[in-house]
Parts: structure tokens; C-alpha cells; sequence
């Protein structure tokens, strides 16, 4: 048995869906099926799940929803009558969000959460319909019904234990289930969207949920590359590769799959491969818990930027019992989180994601650290890239670090920061936003040109 997740593009438009249609009748053992809400036909044009956040925008503010609704309800109109679908279809779509804009605008991020989510939960009726007309047995599937139960706010959201029971259910289902993708319901029934990319997040637990022999993730691209083809021409492609790696590369700037997408499939060891629904015959990348990384030590490299330094400085700092706790406790105040903590005896650097700062935010933060932990130098600074080769060979490959930095130094670029983790799987380079192209170019240069070893 498969799970099947079928992003944006996939489900963008009718034509889309009949591609997405054959790839599920060629494989019975394709059962369970996620879809994303409708995304972009073409360049410049505007995503559903951005329609929908325009019309929350308008109802919370108390404007005219009339014109933003029907820009939601043309595109799927559009869909289903290019796809022969009667009105049935439409009526349901187009009650379904009425009654999401009644919706109680007490809480305005719950109101937001629940009128985004129909995009995906919207999608899934549609593709349900469009199956179910052409002959196919198929049934959508309310999350809340099927019981994918996340946690309560203000926690981040994930799936908790009781939604692998609850949703093992499917497996025995005699049609093919087609679930929305992006959110779950706590408890208490409210609902709560996962993070960007959440319909991969999806995915995940319903693989591992049902003990699936193969998690298909298909895009818009017939695998993953070893570095960014809009900023490298024609990278090598990546046939195998295990849950660390595509978790690092994710982190850093792959847009191919959600970073915290693997975890349930590889908790369930459940293999992962991504496909192209425009190219369903491509072998795509599969994604597994271990590979022969005899042939090549570097996998990846990838780079994404919008990072900010806190630098601290302290004579003394290590010899200081909880100076770390203290400086981590002052940013948790601030609800902000940290990526790495690279340091010396007498200095530390915490990296940390731009978007979490505001101007009064970093002001706070500098005058605690300095008045209450008496740090001798506090300064942030802003416009870092963290650029990231991953590989499961580094740590066994000697000389790679010193091949990297060399790399780097050719392009006159600095670099800010270094930071490897115990796992050796990644090595992180903080340099400047401005420099992150033409590092990334150079160090793949360096671990993939033809004379590297495959």
C-alpha cells in the first residue's frame, strides 16, 4: 500500500488533475491519497491558499468579502467544469466556505487557520468527485472524522500518538481515501494548520499511521538535486539518499519536501520517494534509512539565507555556571528560537532566524544580556546565509572541511561562522547574504564537478 501526496502544482488546474487521475489508476496499490489546495497554472499567477488568506484579510477587517470569495469560488468553478463535474460539486465547495466565513472572528488566528485550511479540504471533495466520476471508487476524508488529533496552542502543532491508531483505519478501507493536506484537530475540535508546507507533514503521519510500503511525494520536478538548479546549471541529480540528509538539505533551503516532513515516515520506517507528476515514469529520489556513501561522501549543498547573529562577549564566560541558561532564557521570554550556537572560551555567537526579530524585540534582547549578565560586548547583526554541505561520508572523509574552506576562500568571500554537529552529517558555513550565490557555486564546483568521483 501507497500514500500519495500531490502538491499545488499537481492539483492546480484541471488538466493537472486528469494526470494526477491516471497516475492513481495505473497503481491499485495507490490508496491513500494527500492533495495541497490548488497552486499556481503558470508564472504570475496567484495561488488558491493566497485567495483565501486576501478574503480572511477582508472579513477580519470588516470590508466587502463579495469580490475576494469569488476569485476563490472561479477557481475551483474553473476545475470542475474542465473537468465535467456537475454542480453538486460546486454547491458543496461554495456552502463550505460561506460557513467558514461566519465563522466567530473573536479569535482572528483561529479565523484565519480555519477559512486557509479550505483550500486543501476543498481540494480533496474535488479530486474525491473527479475520481469517483471517471469510475474510480474514492471517498474524501475528514480529518476530524479520521481523527488526526494535534496538540493544543500555544504549542507548535503536531500530530499526537492517538492519530497512528485513529488513522491506521484507512488501511482497511476498501476505496481510495483522499485526505486534505496542512491541518488537524486538536481535542477539543479546534482547528490548527502545521507549518509551511504542512500537506508534506500530512503525508508523513498517513504513511507511518498505516504502515505504508512507499510514501510518493510528487511535485514538479523528476527528483531532488545536489544544489539549486536556478542558481547551478544542470546539478547532478540525487537517486538515493537517507532521512539525515534530506532533513539537513531541507532545512537549509530544499523546497522539495518540508523539513519536518520525514519524521513520522522514518520513525515508521517508511521509504520516501519524490516524484514528478509531469514525468510520472522519472525514477525520482528515494529517501531510505541508510546508503552505500562509498561513492560520494557529499550528497547536497544547499544554502538559504535571512539569518541574524547575537554576538556575546564575557571574560571569563566558561568558567561561569548557567551563563548559557541565562542568555537562552532571555530569548525563550521573547519567544524566539535558536539554530546554532557556535563559541569560544570568552565569546559565543547565537544564530537565529530574522523573521522572529522585530526592532523592539532586539532592542530588549540586548539590554537584558547586557544588564543582567553583565556581558562586556552584546551586539546583533543581520543579512547572514547558512550555507550547508551534507553527506553521510563526511565524518569518514579526510580533508573535506579543508576542501570547503578552500573552496570558499577562492571566491574572497569571509566566512562568519563554522559549526558542525556531533552527527557529522552537515557542515555549516555562516557568511554574508550577499556572497551565498557564488559560494554555493564554487563549492559545488568543488564536490561535483565531472572529475569528483560519483
Amino acid at each position: 500500500m501507497k500514500v500519495c501526496k500531490f502538491g499545488g502544482t499537481s492539483v492546480a488546474d484541471a488538466q493537472q488533475l486528469k494526470k494526477v487521475a491516471s497516475i492513481i489508476r495505473e497503481d491499485p496499490s495507490r490508496k491513500v491519497i494527500v492533495v495541497s489546495a490548488p497552486g499556481k497554472r503558470f508564472d504570475g499567477d496567484t495561488k488558491v491558499t493566497d485567495l483565501l488568506i486576501d478574503l480572511a484579510e477582508a472579513a477580519l477587517a470588516g470590508q466587502d468579502t463579495v469580490p475576494a470569495l469569488q476569485k476563490v469560488v472561479d477557481r475551483y468553478a474553473q476545475i470542475a467544469a474542465d473537468l465535467g463535474l456537475d454542480s453538486e460539486i460546486m454547491a458543496i465547495i461554495a456552502a463550505d466556505l460561506a460557513g467558514r466565513l461566519s465563522f466567530s472572528k473573536e479569535n482572528p488566528s483561529l479565523f484565519f487557520d480555519q477559512l486557509k485550511a479550505s483550500g486543501e479540504d476543498n481540494s480533496a471533495k474535488l479530486v474525491a468527485a473527479y475520481l469517483t466520476a471517471i469510475g474510480l471508487k474514492a471517498e474524501y476524508i475528514n480529518p476530524k472524522n479520521a481523527g488526526l488529533v494535534v496538540t493544543e496552542a500555544p504549542a507548535r502543532v503536531q500530530a499526537l500518538p492517538v492519530s497512528n491508531d485513529n488513522l491506521s483505519a484507512l488501511r482497511y478501507k476498501n476505496s481510495i481515501s483522499v485526505f486534505p493536506g496542512f491541518f488537524g484537530f486538536t481535542k477539543d475540535g479546534e482547528l490548527r494548520t502545521f507549518d509551511r508546507g504542512g500537506s508534506d507533514i500530512t503525508g508523513s503521519i498517513l504513511a507511518a499511521a498505516i504502515g505504508a510500503d512507499l510514501y510518493e511525494n510528487f511535485t514538479d520536478v523528476d527528483c531532488v538535486f545536489a544544489a539549486n538548479p536556478r542558481i547551478v546549471e544542470n546539478p547532478a541529480e540525487i537517486e538515493l539518499m537517507t532521512y539525515r540528509e534530506m532533513r539537513e538539505l531541507s532545512y537549509a533551503g530544499f523546497a522539495v519536501l518540508h523539513d519536518e516532513a520525514l519524521m513520522p515516515a522514518f520513525k515508521a520506517s517508511v521509504p520516501v520517494c519524490i516524484k514528478n507528476t509531469n514525468n510520472p515514469g522519472a525514477q525520482g529520489t528515494m529517501i531510505v534509512a541508510e546508503r552505500d556513501y562509498s561513492k560520494r561522501p557529499v550528497t547536497g549543498i544547499s544554502a538559504d539565507s535571512g539569518f541574524s547573529t547575537l554576538y556575546v562577549s564575557k571574560y571569563l564566560m566558561n568558567r561561569e555556571v548557567g551563563f548559557g541558561r541565562k542568555l537562552l532564557q532571555i530569548l525563550e521570554d521573547e519567544n524566539v528560537s535558536y539554530e546554532h550556537i557556535p563559541s569560544g572560551i570568552d565569546n559565543l555567537s547565537v544564530i537565529i532566524r530574522s523573521h522572529q526579530l522585530t526592532p523592539e524585540k532586539e532592542f530588549r534582547i540586548v539590554s537584558r544580556v547586557k544588564t543582567e549578565l553583565n556581558a562586556d560586548d552584546v551586539h546583533l547583526n543581520s543579512n547572514f546565509s547558512m550555507v550547508v554541505l551534507v553527506g553521510e561520508g563526511m565524518k569518514y572523509t579526510t580533508g573535506l572541511a579543508a576542501r570547503a574552506t578552500e573552496a570558499i576562500s577562492r571566491t574572497g568571500a569571509n566566512i562568519e561562522m563554522i559549526n558542525q554537529g556531533s552527527s557529522e552529517v552537515s557542515l555549516v558555513f555562516g557568511v554574508l547574504q550577499k556572497d551565498e550565490q557564488k559560494i554555493l557555486k564554487e563549492l559545488y564546483n568543488e564536490f561535483f564537478a565531472p572529475s569528483y568521483a560519483l
